[in-house]
C-alpha cells in the first residue's frame, strides 16, 4: 500500500512539475505569430501579428498544433508549438514595468525605443486620418516617467503611452506624412528594450525607388492550372514578373529583386526573410486566381493593412483599362507576402485560368506585356499622389 502511494505521489508531483516548467515559454524562429483563434482556412488561420523570438508566453491551454497564451488578463491568443520553446526559468510575475523611451532617426530610419521588465508579447496597427501606429505591449504596467525626442527623428511627429488597461500599455506614434511605408517591431539582443523601427518615405523619383517582384508559386507548387489549356499557374506568373521587371527598369528603375527567376520551390517563410533582407520600398506579387466556377472572372488586387491600401487601389484602376472586368480591391488579405509590416505590399490576381476569356488572354505573350505596363503605370499613379 505504502508503494502504491509512493507511486501515486511521484508520477503526480513528475507531472505538477512538468506542466509548471511548461508554464511560460519562449518564441523562436523569424516568423513566430500569433493568432485570434483556432479558425483556418486554405491561407491559415487570421493572424494577429508575427512576433520577435525569445518573446515570453505563459501557456494556459493546449489544443493539437497550437499553444493558448495569455498575454494579459484579458486577451489570449493561439501560438503554433513549432515557434515555442519551454522556459523553465522564467516564473509569472504579477506585474512588468515599463522604463523609459526614446525617440530618434538615423540615415533611413526613425526608431522609438521602450525598455521593459521582460521580452513582451506586442502587437501593432497602423491608423489612418491621421497617420500612426498603435503599437499594444501585452502584460505591461507604465512606470515611464520620461520620453526623449530628438531632433534626428524625421518621420515620427509625436509618440506618447497610454494605460488602456491595468496591464495593457499602448504606445502612439504619430508620423508626419499620410502614407505608410513600413514598420518593424524587435527586440535587441542584449537588453529587454522592445524597438519600433519606423520607415522614411523615399524620395518621390520613383526610379529612385527599391522595387521587389514575386512571381507566385513555383517548382513544386505549382498553382492553379487552366481550364482548357492546362498551363499552370507558376509558368505565367514568372513570365509576368519577367516582363514587370523590364517594364521596371524601362522606366528607369535601377533597384529591382526578384524572389524567383526560374521554377524554383521556395516556401512563404524563405521569400518572407529574403524580402525583409532586401528591404524594398514596394513588394508587387503576381498571381493567376482560380474558382470551381468558370463563370468567375476578373482582375483583383489585395491588401492586408489599411496603410498600404492606396497602391493596391491606384494598381487595380490601371488594370481594368485591360478589358478586364473588376473582381475587386480586398483587404485584410491573410497572404503570407501580406504579412510583413516592414514595406508596403500589393498582390495583384491578374485574371481568371479557371474562366474560358480570362484564359486565353493569360495566354498571349502581348497580355503579359500589358500587364506588366499597367502594374507600372499604377505605381507611378501612386507615386505622384503622394503628399
Amino acid at each position: 500500500m505504502k508503494q502504491v502511494m509512493f507511486i501515486v505521489f511521484f508520477f503526480s508531483f513528475f507531472l505538477h512539475a512538468d506542466a509548471q516548467s511548461f508554464r511560460m515559454m519562449r518564441t523562436k524562429g523569424a516568423l513566430a505569430y500569433l493568432e485570434f483563434g483556432l479558425g483556418d482556412d486554405r491561407l491559415g488561420g487570421a493572424k494577429m501579428t508575427y512576433l520577435d523570438s525569445n518573446v515570453i508566453v505563459q501557456v494556459v491551454d493546449s489544443v493539437k498544433d497550437d499553444y493558448k497564451v495569455k498575454l494579459s488578463e484579458r486577451h489570449a491568443a493561439w501560438l503554433p508549438k513549432t515557434a515555442a520553446v519551454p522556459a523553465p526559468d522564467v516564473r509569472p510575475r504579477p506585474y512588468y514595468l515599463s522604463g523609459s523611451i526614446k525617440v530618434y532617426g538615423d540615415e533611413r530610419y526613425d526608431y522609438v525605443s521602450v525598455l521593459l521588465d521582460e521580452r513582451l508579447p506586442y502587437r501593432s496597427q497602423q491608423t489612418i486620418e491621421p497617420s500612426g501606429l498603435q503599437i499594444d505591449i501585452y502584460g505591461a504596467t507604465s512606470n515611464t516617467n520620461w520620453i526623449t525626442q530628438l531632433g534626428s527623428a524625421k518621420e515620427i511627429l509625436q509618440t506618447w503611452t497610454e494605460q488602456v488597461e491595468d496591464d495593457v500599455l499602448r504606445v502612439h506614434i504619430r508620423l508626419k506624412h499620410q502614407q505608410h511605408w513600413g514598420h518593424a517591431l524587435y527586440y535587441d539582443s542584449l537588453y529587454k528594450r522592445l524597438y519600433v523601427r519606423v520607415k522614411r518615405p523615399p524620395e518621390k523619383d520613383v526610379r529612385k525607388w527599391k522595387l521587389a517582384i514575386d512571381a507566385g508559386h513555383g517548382g513544386s507548387n505549382t498553382g492553379s492550372t487552366g481550364l482548357t489549356s492546362k498551363v499552370t499557374e507558376k509558368t505565367y506568373a514568372l513570365l509576368m514578373a519577367k516582363e514587370l521587371e523590364q517594364a521596371a527598369k524601362k522606366a528607369g528603375l535601377k533597384n529591382v529583386y526578384m524572389t524567383r527567376t526560374k521554377d524554383t520551390t521556395l516556401s512563404m517563410e524563405e521569400r518572407i526573410v529574403a524580402l525583409r533582407k532586401e528591404d524594398p520600398d514596394l513588394l508587387i506579387s503576381i498571381h493567376l486566381n482560380s474558382s470551381s466556377v468558370d463563370t468567375i472572372q476578373g482582375t483583383s488586387t489585395f491588401y492586408r493593412y489599411i496603410g498600404f491600401r492606396p497602391l493596391s487601389q491606384h494598381i487595380l484602376k490601371h488594370m481594368l483599362t485591360l478589358g478586364l472586368k473588376e473582381y475587386g480591391n480586398v483587404g485584410n488579405f491573410n497572404f503570407a507576402l501580406s504579412g510583413p509590416t516592414e514595406f508596403q505590399n500589393c498582390l495583384v490576381e491578374v485574371a481568371f485560368l479557371s474562366n474560358r476569356s480570362d484564359e486565353q488572354k493569360i495566354l498571349r505573350s502581348s497580355f503579359h506585356k500589358s500587364v506588366a505596363r499597367k502594374i507600372m503605370e499604377g505605381i507611378r499613379s501612386y507615386s505622384k499622389s503622394l503628399q
